[in-house]
């Protein structure tokens, strides 16, 4: 069956971006020019897919917002001869998509979100895409889980090796067997292990193709780790039987759920983005020399 719906969960309360996120959505919160969701959004269309269900809490209006049309200011910018800023805003509709919204009443955790997907889903495969990563590859990330779906019709994640001490902030697989290139048979799936614990370096990202068979386990599945419904959990009981793969991403990661990442994010964007590019990379070689000067002018004089 082909794959041709995501699941975008956008529910958290953004805890770590405040005070920013106490009025505002954290999936708005912008890269350069343009907000993190919107960046999920472009991956899954330009991977085929073709309907969206956002997951969304309190407070998270401005997501539908954005991905409305804005009849006042698209005449505004059309009388002024503003085309660029046109298409920009004209690319915010996501054409093509079918976009839709449902509200998680309380946060329960990623599991419980995605049990109010079920409705939408009904018996096909789907993606579940979450807004804290952003991927860049030559094939998009969610296509190239698509792909290997078609041949293997079983649940896909995708994971990439982070380093070790950093392990007990991710779902991380414990490998059983690489079947072909990147794509490995699981064991176990663990939630958040401690490091001396974690049976591999392979943290499991934001992005997963699962089969409907998951709303059976997590309409059972108890809460886990901070007392929440883990989709990690849920996948591990899932795996137990049938077979649940994991495919090692190789693509370059941003991780935008913490400050540094986001400012890192937004840095490496800026790098390439045309209208700023070189003017940040100028101050960036500046300031980088102020600081070494810096640094040495503190360091003790040799006798």
């Amino acid at each position: 069956m082909k794959v041709r719906k995501a699941v975008i969960p956008a529910a958290g309360l953004g805890t770590r971006f405040l005070p920013a996120t106490k009025a505002l959505a954290k999936e708005m919160l912008p890269i350069v020019d343009k907000p993190t969701i919107q960046f999920i959004v472009e991956e899954a269309k330009a991977s085929g897919i073709e309907d969206i269900l956002i997951i969304e809490g309190k407070g998270k209006r401005s997501i539908e917002d954005h991905f409305d049309s804005a009849p006042e200011l698209e005449q505004n910018l059309q009388q002024k001869g503003k085309t660029k800023l046109l298409n920009l805003v004209n690319q915010t509709t996501a054409a093509g998509l079918n976009i839709y919204y449902i509200r998680q009443p309380y946060p329960n955790g990623l599991g419980d979100a995605i049990r109010y997907a079920k409705s939408f889903i009904a018996d096909e495969p789907f993606v579940v895409m979450l807004g804290d990563d952003l991927m860049s590859d030559e094939v998009p990330l969610t296509k190239q889980l698509i792909n290997e779906y078609e041949k293997t019709h079983a649940s896909i994640l995708a994971v990439k090796k982070v380093p070790h001490e950093e392990v007990s902030a991710y779902g991380v697989i414990d490998p059983q067997s690489e079947v072909d290139t990147g794509l490995y048979n699981v064991n176990k799936f663990v939630e958040k292990p401690a490091v001396e614990d974690a049976p591999s370096d392979l943290a499991i990202i934001g992005r997963y193709l699962l089969t409907p068979e998951i709303f059976d386990v997590l309409a059972k599945q108890k809460p886990g780790k901070g007392g929440e419904v883990q989709l990690t959990d849920a996948i591990d009981t899932l795996n137990q039987t049938q077979r649940v793969f994991a495919h090692e991403f190789k693509g370059q990661r941003y991780d935008v759920g913490n400050k540094f990442g986001y400012v890192r994010t937004n840095v490496e964007y800026g790098l390439e983005h045309p209208e700023i590019k070189d003017e940040l990379r100028a101050y960036i070689l500046a300031t980088a020399d102020r600081l070494r000067k810096e640094d040495a002018a503190k360091k003790p004089a040799k006798k």
